[in-house]
This record gives C-alpha cells, sequence and structure tokens, in this order.
C-alpha cells in the first residue's frame, strides 16, 4: 500500500492524537478513519435496506401484491 499524502491540518490531527495517547502511530489513526467509513457505509446500506422493506409494507398494506405461487417459481423444487 503506497503512503498516504495528508494536508497540514489532517497532519496536526494525526500529531495531535499521538500526543494525546489516543494512538501510538500514524497508522493507527487511518486504520481508525478508515473503520469509521466502513461504519458509516454499513449504516447507509441499512438505512437504504430499511427504507425499501418499509416502502414494501406501505405497498403489501394497500393491496399492491400479487400472491406468491412458489410452484411456478421454483417448479423442480416440488418434484418427488
Amino acid at each position: 500500500m503506497p503512503n498516504v499524502q495528508l494536508t497540514e491540518p489532517m497532519e496536526a490531527y494525526v500529531r495531535g492524537q499521538i500526543r494525546s495517547g489516543a494512538y501510538a502511530n500514524p497508522s493507527e489513526v487511518v486504520r481508525a478513519g478508515i473503520r469509521l467509513l466502513m461504519e458509516r457505509d454499513e449504516s447507509r446500506q441499512f438505512y437504504a435496506l430499511k427504507a425499501d422493506l418499509e416502502q414494501a409494507v406501505r405497498e403489501a398494506e394497500s393491496g399492491a401484491f400479487s400472491d406468491f405461487d412458489p410452484l411456478a417459481y421454483e417448479p423442480d423444487a416440488f418434484e418427488s
């Protein structure tokens, strides 16, 4: 992995985090930042799925659905 170029304010922040004892080195600070980004992305995915499910529930409750036919969907699953 190549070296990461930081702006001066970012470098100052990293140095401050190390001075405070929160992190031992720049790599720890960067890893913590990446973990936060990953968590944020996972949250976005969760809330997008939640919104889709809520929309599906609203549609189903309003009668905007059709009956599911498992035999038509997967006919081989019902063969003896």
